[in-house]
């Protein structure tokens, strides 16, 4: 939870994912388009550890593939309408709340939809997001 959503943040995050699995491991990340998971930024980052982050962009028009904005659009129905909180600090709270409800009690997601159904016409973009080399 944080204040803003820009490059820094994502760039904080990517640390923490960077901390929190062995060393060897390549760690995939199934993104949507957002600029700040692209920026020049994020990409210097990325230079100082080769390798260790894959990305999988979802396609522009398949929101439905993108489970975190699921997550957050049922966290909002379940937890946050109609609520009043008196501080940013009691939102957060409540939100971290939320997570710790949802992880005591796990589902299993069941995947819907027939690999044979789904149309492989687009073609799947998966990137290491180096960082462009100046001229």
């Amino acid at each position: 939870v944080s204040e803003t959503h820009n490059s820094k943040d994502y760039i904080e995050f990517l640390k923490i994912l960077d901390s929190k699995y062995p060393e060897g491991d390549k760690i995939r990340i199934v993104l949507d388009n957002l600029k700040v998971h692209t920026s020049e930024e994020t990409r210097k980052y990325l230079a100082t550890v080769p390798g260790r982050f894959e990305f999988v962009f979802t396609p522009k028009h398949g929101s439905w593939l993108n489970m975190v904005e699921g997550f957050f659009g049922k966290m909002t129905k379940q937890m946050l309408r109609g609520i009043r909180v008196k501080s940013k600090a009691e939102l957060v709270d409540r939100i971290y709340l939320y997570f710790a409800e949802v992880n005591a009690e796990p589902v299993v997601f069941h995947w819907k939809y027939n690999l044979d159904d789904i149309d492989v016409s687009e073609e799947i973009i998966v990137d290491t997001l180096l960082c462009k080399k100046s001229s």
